[in-house]
């Protein structure tokens, strides 16, 4: 599948070689860092920018090299001097975004450096005028065909070059990157593993190859190099992939090695505690992070997406605001914006601010996904639907997307569609209650009840986020006259909102002392129907019953009614509960294995 790492095209320089073949360890981090400030250089050359900062920024976290170790640049060859003119040139019209002048003043150049510069060139006008065309013609919600009409030269070009091993490491690169444009996947895949073994260091590819994995099995099928860069590659798609534990573990490793001064580091980890909604560990990091490094955009709007969680609405303006000053048309940027203005409920003023955040970047994953969000907010279900299938476009890994799908479809009451959307979410999260409640909702519309109580009872032993899936479990055996099992879960719930000190809905924590008051009624267990009823009495809603209900129980002792010496009763209430000091009866512990998937 993935070319050996002995074979190095011929095009690559003596000098450079040796520098560029990363080995597997970090006990040498001079070498380390020669490497990074060199494939700095070349990146930097070649206008793949991000790929340069990526490199700079990891080796600005290491100590600095004496004058005595700096790495001379590479020897220039025959080739790259007879084209240095022309590259030079060109390379001043690229860096002021006119490619096709690049382009053509590249025409013919023999050297590496200079033909990458011209492909690279082509690919990127054929981008910004499919950028432009669909901006203005069509508007960022329409789902248009406009193509890159420049992707099947290149890829002809590319691959004649490919068969006779003339592309380097960045030639094969932009060759991954062509195939992926033309949805090739496995193609695209094996060229990015091609290039990961000819160039190690080239970030670029282990990001791209980063986006074409969709799960485990097919990352451990894949022949990758034993470097160092190996470990940030695996580091990075354990995030993408929500294995979060393996994710952070990876970036522990990184940290004790000497990599600890790294924002990106810092950064990432931020981003897998948000992933496994550790908010507060979450905000903390990124704090941290923005007072070693006040100016960076990257991740802001992910930290925006926690401020909005927690309703921290000053803290998000000051962000906001803050953004503003430093680049007010950087993508990360508009969709803090839009953030703001969603917290403060003017959704059309939101989505506004993610649709400009889309006509910088048209395949920026998080301003679909948020906009989406924001179309439902307005009720506009269809705009909705096309801005959450452009997330999947973009990223067939975003659960929120497909989770976004399942709502918009149970508003429109298409169960079907609902459960397709639902179990895709829960595929991605399979340890998120949340996916896990929506399921079981689904399946009970679908009076598939059996399916139901799996996912309810599978979402609370992950750790129910919201405390309601016990409650919808309750109700749902409530709904099958299952009485003992309902109070078993209306039991549970209340120990663990009691026992967690959380605030709840009055609505269901009523509901579950009602149902208990009756079902203790029924058993003739006056003093825990007792107990139950008087805090009936401490809601709005229940209050009447509740008083009812204490007047039949009183009314009932005075007559000489015995309670019942049987004990159907599943459970126990916590002593914290009970009113009066009234003694409560201990029973057997909670049993739901009937329902356990």
């Amino acid at each position: 599948m993935a070319a050996s790492p002995s074979i190095v095209p011929v095009a690559v320089t003596a000098a450079v070689v040796p520098v560029l073949s990363a080995s597997s360890d970090f006990s040498n981090l001079r070498e380390i860092k020669k490497q990074l400030l060199l494939i700095a250089g070349l990146t930097r050359e070649r206008g793949l920018l991000h790929s340069s900062k990526w490199s700079a920024e990891l080796a600005f976290s290491l100590p600095a090299l004496p004058l005595a170790e700096l790495q001379p640049p590479p020897p220039i060859t025959e080739e790259d001097a007879q084209d240095m003119d022309a590259y030079t040139l060109a390379k001043a019209y690229f860096d002021v975004k006119e490619y096709d002048r690049a382009a053509h003043f590249l025409h013919g150049c023999n050297s590496k450096k200079a033909y990458f510069l011209y492909m690279y060139s082509r690919y990127l006008s054929g981008e910004k005028k499919k950028d432009d065309e669909t901006v203005d013609s069509l508007g960022p919600l329409e789902k248009g065909q406009v193509k890159n009409e420049a992707l099947r030269e290149l890829r002809v070009e590319l691959s004649k070059k490919h068969q006779a091993r003339e592309l380097d490491g960045f030639g094969l690169y932009l060759y991954g990157v062509v195939l992926r444009k033309l949805d090739l996947v496995k193609e695209a895949i094996d060229v990015f593993v091609e290039a990961t073994h000819v160039l190690p260091l080239h970030w670029g590819a282990w990001l791209e190859l980063c986006n074409l994995i969709t799960d485990k099995e097919m990352l451990k099928f894949l022949s990758l190099p034993d470097t160092w860069m190996k470990e940030f590659f695996l580091a990075h798609i354990y995030t993408e992939l929500q294995l979060i534990e393996e994710a952070l573990q990876k970036y522990q490793n990184l940290i004790d090695v000497g990599f600890s001064k790294s924002s990106y580091i810092v950064s990432q980890i931020a981003v897998a505690y948000h992933n496994i909604r550790d908010i507060d560990k979450a905000l903390s990091i990124f704090n941290e992070l923005r007072k070693q490094d006040p100016y960076r955009i990257e991740n802001m709007d992910t930290f925006s997406n926690l401020l909005y969680v927690r309703s921290m609405k000053s803290e998000l303006s000051y962000l906001a605001h803050n953004l503003c000053e430093i680049d007010k048309y950087r993508v990360e940027t508009c969709c803090v914006i839009g953030n703001y203005y969603s917290l403060r409920s003017q959704h059309e003023k939101a989505a506004l601010y993610f649709q400009r955040a889309l006509k910088l970047n048209p395949r920026y994953l998080g301003a679909w996904t948020l906009m989406g969000h924001e179309y439902m907010e307005m009720k506009n279900t269809s705009a909705a639907i096309q801005a959450y299938r452009h997330a999947i476009e973009v990223n067939k890994r975003d659960y929120r997307a497909w989770y976004g799908l399942g709502q918009t479809y149970e508003i429109l009451k298409m169960p079907f569609y609902c459960l397709y959307y639902y179990r895709r979410a829960h595929q991605l999260r399979p340890n998120d209650s949340r996916m896990l409640v929506a399921l079981g909702e689904c399946y009970e519309k679908l009076n598939q009840l059996v399916e139901a109580k799996k996912c309810y009872w599978r979402a609370y032993a992950v750790g129910d986020v919201e405390k309601m899936a016990l409650v919808k479990l309750a109700k749902l055996h409530e709904q099958l006259t299952e009485s003992e099992q309902a109070a078993q879960c209306y039991i549970k719930y209340i120990q663990d909102i009691y026992s967690c000190g959380e605030i709840v809905e009055h609505l269901e924590e009523s509901t579950a002392f009602r149902y208990l008051a009756q079902y203790y009624f029924k058993c003739k267990l006056w003093d825990e129907a007792s107990t139950c009823a008087q805090k009936c009495c401490a809601f709005n809603d229940t209050r009447e019953e509740g008083k009812a209900l204490l007047r039949q129980i009183l009314q009932l002792r005075n007559q000489g009614e015995t309670p019942s010496t049987e004990m159907p009763a599943p459970f126990f209430l916590p002593a914290s509960l009970s009113a009066n000091n009234t003694p409560t009866r201990r029973v057997s512990p909670l049993n739901l294995s009937s329902v356990t998937p």
